[in-house]
């Protein structure tokens, strides 16, 4: 089987959420198997930065109505994949990534690009899976023009995250695409008075999958879907939640070369002992009888941050440590400097990112903090029962998925804390409810952690119900 993943952002090279970590991984994964796997990027000045000894194999030229646009393809295998950057100087040689005016024109480019890419390298799928807004006219573009090398290719695109939906104006349906404004006027990829390529890329997909089953439920409802209930309803049966996975030799505390000491379920008391000390002296924090929580995330009002500071100022005040990693919204960021200045023996904080850090602050703390708006899987709270560090989530999307809550009833089976309204109080409850049992309740404490450290969040489950979803397509 030839498949070829078609996403903004993938790992190794360029990330900037959880994305690229699903997008690689599952690859990944899918090699091992036995498939062979493309991703298409565009070639950004991050993977440009890198100085990847790659192959040049071949030019494109990409008209966007009255624009032509002419790129360099370059190849590079990593973990058996096959690996091919776009290059265009004037829409990929940028500091950032996303969030710029011209992002739908770059991602139209891109998917123009990346129509041509796989005739050229001769690289003819039997399933192109799309990700998310960015490359959500693919399927649209290639199945209105008829185009021949592509007539026996099986679709799929995934939803990672609603609230991004490639809303553009509709005019660019020919403008950039070179597409029929019959399309707007037939409903297929009109959205809100726009056209959406979020919408697009679901109508002329084969299947249609998220990251974790919850979330698909969510999706299906008024009040959870963006707006894009009617549109996955339209799409109910073929659509599907698999809930990620997260890749366990890049998050491993047996072998990770980041974190102060390694450790696993045998030694894990002393392994996390270890840990905490190394980051509270790395954010000067002093008491290590104190409970850590901790936050590695982007800094968003999507990720709950006005329940996760409501929780620090109170956390701190009974004597808890917390220490804050990620950067975002200027305000949040402002929220975080205030906090450390007024609690500077409890809270520390990192404004930006730092991967080895961030790994440190996994193995060393006692709790994770995810209260999130909403989630359609998430990440942190896997990598933190991977350290054997308890999550306190909101159970929405995928947390509730992977996250099953201590309610004093189910010590044997619990491996972290939730609670379901979005509001501060459920939030500092919750997390003072963590912090009575880290300190008199020691033995379910141990239990938790146990429990944590063998929750099984690897790829192995999930890219076999991908690998039976891409099958039944074929047949």
């Amino acid at each position: 089987m030839k498949i070829a993943m078609i996403c903004s952002e993938a790992n190794p090279f360029i990330k900037t959420g959880g994305l690229a970590d699903v997008t690689y991984s599952l690859s990944k994964e899918l090699v091992k198997m036995g498939e062979e796997v493309m991703i298409a990027l565009p070639y950004y000045n991050q993977i440009k930065a890198k100085q990847l000894a790659v192959e040049y194999v071949g030019s494109i030229t990409v008209n966007m109505s009255w624009r032509v646009e002419t790129s360099s393809i370059y190849k590079y295998d990593c973990d058996g994949i096959h690996y091919f950057f776009i290059e265009n100087r004037h829409y990929f040689e940028r500091d950032g990534v996303y969030g710029y005016d011209d992002d739908g024109e770059r991602f139209a480019f891109y998917t123009l690009a990346v129509a041509q890419l796989m005739p050229l390298v001769k690289f003819q799928p039997d399933i192109i899976h799309c990700h998310d807004w960015q490359p959500g006219m693919l399927s649209c573009y290639i199945k209105t023009n008829k185009m021949d090398f592509y007539k026996n290719t099986k679709y799929v695109f995934s939803i990672h995250n609603p609230a991004f939906q490639g809303m553009i104006d509709r005019y660019s349906l020919g403008d950039l695409y070179n597409l029929p404004d019959s399309l707007y006027i037939s409903g297929q990829v009109e959205f809100k008075g726009k056209v959406s390529t979020l919408k697009t890329g679901i109508i002329f997909a084969d299947k249609v999958t998220t990251v974790s089953p919850n979330h698909r439920e969510e999706l299906l409802t008024p009040e959870g879907s963006m707006g894009l209930s009617d549109v996955l309803r339209f799409k109910e049966y073929d659509f599907c939640g698999f809930l990620n996975g997260i890749d366990y030799n890049e998050f491993n505390p047996s072998s990770d070369k980041y974190i102060a000491k390694e450790f696993s379920l045998k030694n894990y008391l002393t392994g996390k002992k270890e840990n905490k000390k190394a980051v509270l002296s790395r954010f000067n924090l002093k008491d290590e009888t104190a409970p850590l929580y901790s936050l590695v995330s982007r800094i968003t009002w999507q990720k709950g941050m006005n329940l996760v500071f409501a929780a620090v100022r109170d956390l701190a005040k009974r004597g808890a440590n917390i220490v804050l990693l990620g950067s975002g919204e200027y305000d949040c960021e402002q929220q975080m400097e205030a906090l450390r200045r007024e609690f500077p023996d409890h809270v520390g904080i990192y404004v930006g990112y730092n991967n080895a850090l961030a790994h440190q602050i996994y193995a060393g703390s006692d709790f994770f903090m995810m209260p999130s708006l909403f989630e359609p899987c998430g990440l942190g709270q896997m990598i933190a029962q991977r350290y054997g560090t308890l999550p306190i989530v909101r159970r929405t999307g995928g947390l509730k998925d992977s996250v099953i809550n201590y309610d004093s009833s189910n010590a044997s089976t619990s491996n972290g804390f939730g609670f379901d309204n979005y509001s501060e109080w459920d939030m500092v409850q919750t997390c003072v409810y963590a912090l009575d049992v880290y300190y008199n309740h020691k033995d379910v404490f141990k239990e938790l952690v146990k429990n944590a450290l063998k929750t099984d969040n690897s790829w192995e489950k999930s890219v076999r119900q991908y690998h039976g979803l891409y099958s039944s397509l074929l047949k």
